[in-house]
């Protein structure tokens, strides 16, 4: 027992962490490693689902076009597949956003393992970098361009230029199909729905690079 509060020493006389300990941490970091790829897994399934979703809808469109010639037909369904596409598109890019803090999330949790492995065994640090990836500073988010590489950056961009093809099929349809109504309604609907996505996913990395690593350690006791 220790002197501080009761609980079991995590080492042994000579300093040396006890093997109980060295297996728990290891076998933390490697139960991390998979969540991490599970989370990137799901991103990548929900992306491909919608990516499916939009390329079978748009062949659907194109198809009634040739058929109804830009017709009411047409008209109608596009307003119910493109704003369709749209929603589809809004929930994918949430949940892809909420799989990438929680990978952020591992990753920064591995990296705390990994300060342990350096602590502890600092011959290995000429062999090993002292972070296995460069992670946001905290606080701070990601760089403008980099918003748009990510899963649910690239989600963000279709989604609102869904969007934007509804709301011009829409402002085309008030206006007596009128072109410039359609393309001004388009591009500041677009331009809108992304600058709120893109912004919506820029906060939610700075909380995910702030957010404490030991939430239930700092809210104390019950």
């Amino acid at each position: 027992m220790d002197d501080t509060g009761g609980g079991i020493n995590p080492y042994q006389p000579d300093g040396d962490p006890r093997s109980a300990t060295v297996t728990f941490v290891t076998t933390e970091h490697f139960t991390l490693q998979g969540a991490r790829s599970s989370t990137i897994s799901e991103s990548t399934g929900r992306a491909s689902v919608f990516l499916q979703a939009v390329s079978g809808g748009l062949i659907a469109l194109g198809l009634v076009a040739s058929a109804a010639r830009t017709g009411a037909a047409f008209y109608t369904f596009g307003l119910i597949l493109l704003p369709t596409l749209a929603f589809v598109g809004l929930a994918t890019f949430h949940r892809v956003l909420q799989s990438g803090t929680e990978d952020l999330g591992y990753a920064r949790r591995i990296a705390h393992l990994r300060d342990y492995y350096f602590e502890h065994a600092p011959d290995v640090a000429g062999y090993l970098p002292s972070r296995p990836e460069q992670l946001p500073d905290p606080g701070v988010g990601i760089r403008l361009w980099q918003q748009f590489v990510t899963t649910a950056g690239m989600v963000a961009v279709i989604t609102a230029v869904l969007s934007g093809s509804a709301a011009g099929l829409l402002a085309a349809v008030v206006s007596g199909r009128s072109l410039v109504a359609a393309l001004v309604a388009g591009v500041v609907v677009a331009a809108a729905a992304l600058t709120g996505l893109m912004r919506y996913q820029n906060s939610a990395w700075i909380r995910g690079t702030a957010a404490s690593l030991f939430p239930d350690a700092e809210a104390g006791p019950r």
